[in-house]
């Protein structure tokens, strides 16, 4: 049993960092795309893994299945005007 679980941690911990830091990039990309630069002053717009995860959010996703990444900060002030055209 637990040579499943430290394999099972090999391939689940770098995919959960992947997934996360990919995550809250989109989230930092969508905004700034739209107008807002907060997340791009505040060094959030990078695939740095370390800007993004919160330590305490992976250990929860880690022990029981839920957890979260640093939310990225958006200041919807900076959104103007129809962006669909």
């Amino acid at each position: 049993m637990s040579r499943f679980v430290s394999s099972d941690l090999f391939y689940r911990i770098p995919a959960l960092l992947i997934a996360l830091t990919f995550h809250e990039f989109a989230h930092a990309a969508a905004a700034n795309k739209l107008g807002d630069p907060t997340a791009k002053q505040q060094g959030r717009l990078t695939l740095n893994p370390l800007k993004h995860i919160d330590p305490l959010g992976l250990l929860a996703l880690w022990l029981v299945g839920f957890g979260w990444a640093k939310p990225v900060p958006v200041n919807p002030l900076y959104f103007h005007g129809d962006r669909r055209r």
